[in-house]
């Protein structure tokens, strides 16, 4: 059975997991890339070092995030939303978005880019010691598709 998932499936979708994929386009060519996140209150908030992907975000705000569960090929969730970056420079909402980094549920293997300190699991008195750029995709516009496969006897 196929199907479309209801705004508050979506959004437990979103709150659930911490890999998603971005998709911009530098005007000239389109992008999507893999990146950790996390979601709170209708906003996805990343950490990323400067490159291709921040460069033309900058000038093209206007972005897609989507992420899936997949169980197996008849047993899948997939939330595709549009969105509008922005960069979070000032120190207060910094350390904000930071928190929501470092309180996602990690699994027990996670890989260095979901560590945001180097003392891992532990974070410095200072969020804003943290290198890089701390960013957020507002949420405008989301939708959800499903299939759930019922093997019948």
């Amino acid at each position: 059975m196929f199907g479309k998932l209801t705004s508050q499936e979506i959004e437990s979708l979103l709150a659930r997991n911490i890999l998603g994929r971005i998709g911009f386009s530098d005007g000239k060519q389109p992008y999507i890339l893999p990146i950790s996140y996390a979601y709170h209150d209708k906003s996805v908030y990343c950490h990323s070092y400067e490159g291709t992907k921040l460069t033309a975000m900058r000038k093209h705000p206007s972005v897609c995030f989507q992420v899936d569960e997949i169980t197996n090929m008849g047993n899948w969730k997939s939330a595709l939303c549009w969105g509008t970056f922005s960069e979070i420079t000032d120190k207060t909402a910094r350390a904000e978005a930071i928190r929501h980094l470092s309180n996602r549920p990690l699994p027990f293997i996670s890989s260095e880019t979901t560590h945001l300190f180097p003392q891992w699991p532990f974070e410095p008195e200072d969020l804003n010691e943290l290198k890089g750029v701390i960013f957020r995709i507002a949420i405008d516009k989301k939708v959800g598709r499903f299939e759930q496969y019922d093997k019948q006897p």
